[in-house]
């Protein structure tokens, strides 16, 4: 069986466990409830509430009130399957805190020894273009297109302020161009355009850490997993990239769709 077989199969089961214990909770625990209530409201011919409850319990069990049995049952199964949701949120929550938490904790410098890879990568600049020494707007679509790339992968961390070769070359340049030349101006332009060109929702998957190494501040931009597809706004297109190995690419439209289904279609 595969991966994706399995993680179908606990997903399923996540849900189907819950669902099948609040059933029998709502018929051994529910039913028996309300005929108590119902025992001291409209006082049957019975010893006590207990006993009451208890008979109409068992007589429930076999087969003598089926409507009543379905309804808590169904009651019970609805309540589990809340709780299942509920618990499914939290878990992912805290999944997504640990990976923050075990992200930040790793050492920015050994980090950037370490070089790029499938899930880190380096940018020099993200609107400054060092070659022709002026803000371009392609610079920051490549910051963009290795965003887009993690989110739609495994998420990942992009370094601003490194150059391809690992050597810090900060946010100075960055700063300069910027309204409110700072850290905080520098986070405000990159959730602008991550806001802008990848979705509002996409802000969320992006956590700004910033960092001094050598008197130079670099932005460490640790990206999570996306839950629906991420597409970066190039003028009137809309492109799906993807980060594969150490490098960032655009899928074709047959292979975003094989993709997508794939990894968002269950």
């Amino acid at each position: 069986m595969n991966g994706e077989g399995i993680f179908t199969n606990r997903t399923f089961l996540l849900y189907l466990i819950p669902v099948l214990i609040g059933a029998i909770v709502g018929v051994i625990f529910l039913f028996p409830v309300n005929e108590v209530v119902f025992f001291y409201e409209h006082k049957p011919a019975a010893s006590s509430a207990v006993k009451f409850a208890v008979d109409q319990l068992w007589h429930a069990f076999f087969g003598g009130t089926p409507l009543k049995t379905f309804f808590y049952a169904s009651v019970g199964a609805f309540l589990g399957l809340i709780s299942a949701f509920f618990y499914s949120a939290l878990y992912k929550n805290a999944l997504s805190i640990r990976k923050l938490s075990d992200e930040l904790e790793k050492d920015v410098l050994a980090l950037i020894a370490h070089g790029e890879g499938d899930t880190i990568e380096f940018k020099a600049t993200f609107k400054w273009d060092l070659r022709e020494s002026r803000s371009n707007r392609a610079v920051e679509d490549a910051a963009l297109k290795a965003l887009a790339g993690f989110m739609n992968a495994d998420g990942g961390t992009l370094f601003i302020g490194v150059s391809d070769e690992g050597e810090i070359t900060g946010l100075e340049q960055d700063y300069g161009i910027l309204r409110r030349k700072d850290s905080d101006g520098f986070a405000q332009e990159v959730m602008s355009a991550v806001s802008l060109k990848l979705g509002a929702d996409a802000c969320r998957l992006v956590h700004l850490v910033f960092h001094s190494v050598s008197g130079k501040d670099i932005c460490r931009i640790i990206t999570s997993p996306s839950p629906r597809p991420v597409y970066l706004k190039e003028g009137n297109e809309l492109k799906f990239y993807l980060r594969t190995g150490m490098s960032t690419r655009a899928l074709n439209i047959q292979e975003a769709v094989d993709f997508i289904a794939t990894r968002w279609g269950k």
